[in-house]
């Protein structure tokens, strides 16, 4: 063997336990060959040396084990919610910061040119904003002729005027579930979750076309890129339903420019289509696999959002009495779900924000497992935000592992502990900590584009649990940051069923890297989330140079 390059730095972090730390890289074919001292990796016969890093540190590439490819919709959508956001290009997008302000952007945003009769703009949540929550009579000051549509920040929810109303006939004793009315006895323009979102069909014929198209797609890919992540999830891919996108995404992901890889996990669901079609739409979406395009697990959903109220509590439920929340799917369909794809040794990653949605996929795990034996399933309760310390006993009898929405407690903390579940059960969301004391494998995520992508704020968040007030929500569930680090990298890596490919930097694994100007096991840990992101490695390859 000949040829490779050895990369220097401040420090490189493997994450391997056996070699957990070195000065020097040593890559050749797009997998590391060796990490040490120079000396060491020069021992592979390699006299190439890129010292540009020398002052820098190197971490296994960050792993993002649940995102959307709709991170990258902010080109072609606009951006109305609460916090500035960095677009894709690395421009600020500025937040709104009242009901005012944010219906005065809607109408400065509506004076634009569009090709579409109709007005779509994503990021909104009301749970920010004091006073009356957000209906079609606020969206009707912005206009009584042109279809308005804000989809939430959390994906589940959205508002809309009196003109889309009309338009979809949506009026008083509507059936369709989720569908929000006023005391009046009016729908009062409030649309929550799948059933009711599916009303607005123009709507997400366009956001769909958004979702799909190569610049939503190549702009998730560089958003993550500057965020210092090398591999990124979409965590509910419509390859099952439309198996023809697979090979969409694939060729674009798979084009040396874009800058990460992609791990895809189909949406499974109990409406329109049998589990074995699923399934055979799965093996079909499969055959586009690559080094750099993965469909490692598949995607289930069960109940909804915390800060939308459609999350399923048990009691006492919501601190305000307010509650808006239903299964997605009967137990029964999701019994057999779980036991279907165990039986085919094929991964679930479930979302489960409320303990109601927790019981329920640990009960189906539990009962797939005594039908058919797999004792490496890594199945995941993705957010597990609310999980009781019951559920994480069981869970960790299970082999379930979890994926904990560590930004909430930034984004939403003090309106968790305000407003949607009191002191309690707000300081023991995400309980990171726990799950370490337990010995349970986990992962930290963005749930991008609900918040932005970024590995660095997710582990900031988990390891200082800060809400905007200042507030540190439950002091006794934060972790290290060599914990946050592992979550992020080898964790996330592991519940996707990849860890033998990504995650850590060991001797025949892919050479992907993150370079960070500063340690993020030795800064502040309030300063975690500050570092700068300095460069990524995909395959050994500088992504910044890649043209």
């Amino acid at each position: 063997m000949t040829g490779g390059i050895i990369y220097t730095a401040r420090a490189v972090h493997t994450l391997n336990p056996s070699r957990p730390s070195g000065r020097a890289i040593a890559v050749r074919d797009g997998r590391v060959l060796s990490v040490g001292t120079i000396e060491e990796c020069s021992r592979w016969g390699i006299d190439h040396v890129d010292k540009r890093f020398e002052r820098d540190v190197i971490v296994p590439g960050f792993v993002e084990a649940h995102s959307h490819l709709m991170e990258g919709q902010w080109g072609q959508v606009p951006y109305v919610g609460r916090f500035d956001r960095t677009m894709p290009d690395g421009s600020i997008a500025s937040g709104v910061s009242s009901i005012p302000d944010f219906l005065e952007r809607l109408r400065t945003l509506l004076a634009a040119p569009r090709d579409v009769p109709f007005f779509v703009a994503s990021g909104f949540d009301p749970i920010y904003f004091e006073g009356e929550r957000l209906n079609r009579h606020h969206l009707d000051s912005v206009s009584m002729s042109t279809p308005i549509f804000i989809f939430h920040a959390s994906g589940h929810l959205a508002t809309v005027n009196t003109a889309f109303l009309t338009k979809y006939d949506i009026r008083a004793g509507h059936p369709t579930p989720g569908v929000g009315f006023g005391s009046d006895g009016e729908p009062n323009g409030e649309l929550r979750e799948t059933v009711a979102l599916a009303l607005a069909r123009d709507e997400f014929v366009h956001l769909g076309k958004v979702f799909a198209s190569e610049q939503c797609i190549t702009d998730f890919g560089q958003a993550a890129r500057l965020a210092g992540v090398t591999t990124a999830t979409d965590l509910a891919s419509p390859f099952l339903f439309r198996p023809e996108h697979a090979s969409v995404v694939a060729d674009i992901v798979n084009t040396p420019n874009f800058p990460i890889r992609l791990a895809c996990a189909p949406m499974m669901r109990s409406q329109g289509k049998s589990i074995e079609d699923q399934l055979e739409a799965l093996k079909t979406s499969r055959v586009h696999e690559s080094d750099k395009f993965k469909i490692p697990v598949v995607k289930m959903m069960l109940d909804g959002s915390i800060q939308g109220f459609t999350a399923m509590m048990s009691w006492p439920g919501y601190i305000t009495g307010e509650g808006h929340s239903f299964l997605l799917q009967t137990p029964e369909e999701t019994f057999d779900m779980v036991a279907r794809l165990t039986a085919e040794r094929i991964g679930v990653h479930c979302h489960c924000n409320g303990d109601i949605a927790s019981e329920l996929f640990i009960d189906a795990v539990e009962y797939a497992l005594g039908k058919y034996s797999w004792f490496d399933h890594r199945h995941t309760i993705t957010h597990a935000q609310t999980i009781t310390h019951a559920q994480l006993r069981r869970a960790r009898n299970l082999g379930i592992g979890c994926n904990f929405f560590s930004n909430h407690l930034w984004f939403w903390g003090d309106q968790h502990y305000d407003i949607t579940l009191g002191p309690d059960r707000a300081s023991q969301i995400n309980p990171a900590a726990s799950a370490t004391r337990l010995g349970i494998p986990f992962t930290l995520h963005s749930d991008a584009s609900v918040t932005p992508i970024g590995q660095l704020h997710t582990m900031w968040a988990a390891v200082n649990r800060r809400t905007v007030s200042g507030r540190i929500l439950g002091e006794n569930e934060t972790i290290s940051p060599s914990v946050a680090l592992q979550a992020t990298t080898l964790g996330a890596a592991y519940l996707l069923h990849l860890d033998h490919l990504i995650g850590s930097l060991e001797v025949g694994k892919f050479a992907d890297m993150t370079v960070l100007a500063d340690d993020p096991l030795t800064v502040a840990p309030d300063d975690i989330r500050a570092i700068d992101v300095r460069d990524t490695l995909v395959g050994g390859v500088i992504t910044s140079e890649r043209s």
